[in-house]
């Protein structure tokens, strides 16, 4: 099929979100496929995070398709990618995929990956032969919302003074950067900050950064309604870390209550033995399970003293 591939425009953005609940909520058997995903939004927050890192395939300006890239410092991942039902098997996708890999590859990123379906072979096979290969299962969890102590205004990113931003971001930049080196999700902050969709938590300990946690809250967030999801969470490496992944965890809790949601949502690769526990021991449940692909098929940050949360969706 001769397609046109470019960066996906504001206009287009209806049919897109159409496109990738019909296409996912086929997938996964809904009656009603447009219901898929209820009330939150990835495409939209993800095209106004970075427009030009987006992509759509196009024939006779008829959309047919959408991928959205994400890159955090020397890490990048894609999604979601999504066609047209009617069109599976067309070869869309890959050119989708070919388009990814070129602008990856113009990033020059040590390191990249993906969250997929576990249990498609098809999924699977088709970003194997990307040079992606699957490695642990990535849990998506959920837990009931409990009340906590109220949090303080400095415990939130839009709690502090716009001077100290940057410094902040800093200071979040030197975390995740001690996981992986280059990595920073300091975009995500931001974006968060920028388009209100929650707000990113700050564990202190003594005045030091000790961990953060990005935060999605309800509707028109990645959240949905009635829910906190924590896009990425992440403390410093040591011998504190297990205690204050727990007390990372609390402080997420403590926001969802504040901003009156039931229900938190999080996800962790199975690589990060500790955080899986710690996660199932403040407890969490997984709902859903995917695989993460990655590319070169290296560990990366997915490592057993790696306590951090995250899931490439």
């Amino acid at each position: 099929m001769s397609i046109e591939i470019r960066a996906l425009q504001e206009l287009e953005l209806p049919e897109a979100d159409h496109i990738f609940r019909r296409a996912f909520g086929t997938f996964v058997g809904l009656p009603d496929p447009q219901l898929f995903g209820g009330d939150s939004d990835y495409v939209r927050t993800r095209w106004r995070a970075d427009p030009s890192s987006t992509f759509a395939a196009l024939r006779d300006r008829e959309l047919l398709g959408s991928n959205f890239l994400c890159r955090w410092g020397s890490f990048g991942f894609f999604g979601p990618l999504s066609v047209r039902p009617e069109l599976w098997n067309a070869g869309i996708a890959k050119q989708l995929l070919v388009a990814t890999m070129e602008r990856f590859e113009s990033w020059r990123l040590p390191h990249t990956g993906l969250f997929t379906f576990a249990e498609s072979p098809k999924h699977i096979g088709l970003y194997q032969r990307f040079g992606f290969y699957p490695r642990f299962l990535t849990p998506i969890m959920a837990k009931s919302v409990t009340a906590g102590a109220p949090l303080r205004a400095t415990d939130q990113f839009s709690g502090l003074p716009t001077d100290a931003r940057a410094a902040c971001l800093k200071d979040c930049a030197a975390i995740t950067g001690s996981l992986l080196d280059g990595l920073d999700v300091g975009s995500e902050i931001r974006a968060v900050q920028k388009q209100a969709l929650g707000d990113t938590l700050l564990l202190d300990e003594s005045g030091t950064l000790r961990g953060l946690a990005v935060c999605h809250v309800g509707s028109g967030t990645e959240a949905g309604s009635g829910v906190c999801y924590v896009k990425f969470a992440a403390v410093r490496p040591g011998p504190q870390a297990a205690a204050e992944f727990e007390r990372l965890l609390d402080l997420c809790e403590r926001y969802a209550a504040a901003r009156g949601v039931g229900q938190l949502v999080a996800g962790v690769n199975a690589a990060r033995e500790g955080a899986y526990r710690a996660m199932l021991g403040h407890g969490f449940r997984t709902f859903i399970q995917g695989v993460a692909m990655q590319r070169p098929n290296e560990a990366g940050y997915n490592r057993p003293e790696v306590f951090a949360i995250d899931d490439w969706r």
